[in-house]
């Protein structure tokens, strides 16, 4: 597996975006509403992402944001077969957020695993 994206929690993901375009020279690679949130993707110079999360209505995104404010979401690792990095967790003891793989931003498949059992972190397998 290798780093695909951070995603970051935010209220402004249009702000945010300016801040890390100008900072880090990171363009928007891509942007769409999904599962009531507006997704933004800027590309990071060595092909990773910042995924920007601004909820458009209730949600994991809104109640993180409530609870936690703004900053770092999940850690999101790229795989070739979701299905199978989920079974490998569960074999290892992990707690699973997804039994399996579901439909995520950008036409991908993910999986979440509980940041309880990784520690404080949560994971997500993202399959291209």
């Amino acid at each position: 597996m290798e780093f695909d994206h951070v995603g970051v929690a935010t209220d402004d993901a249009a702000a945010l975006a300016n801040l890390f375009d100008d900072l880090l020279n990171a363009p928007v690679a891509h942007e769409e509403t999904f599962d009531g949130m507006r997704v933004v993707f800027l590309e990071l110079d060595d092909g990773g992402y910042f995924e920007l999360l601004e909820p458009r209505e209730g949600g994991a995104i809104a109640n993180y944001l409530d609870n936690n404010g703004p900053g770092i979401h999940h850690v999101a690792l790229a795989t070739d077969d979701a299905a199978d990095a989920l079974a490998r967790a569960r074999d290892l003891g992990i707690d699973l957020v997804d039994e399996e793989p579901r439909p995520g931003a950008w036409g991908h498949e993910v999986a979440f695993l509980h940041p309880r059992s990784t520690g404080g972190v949560l994971v997500e397998f993202v399959e291209h």
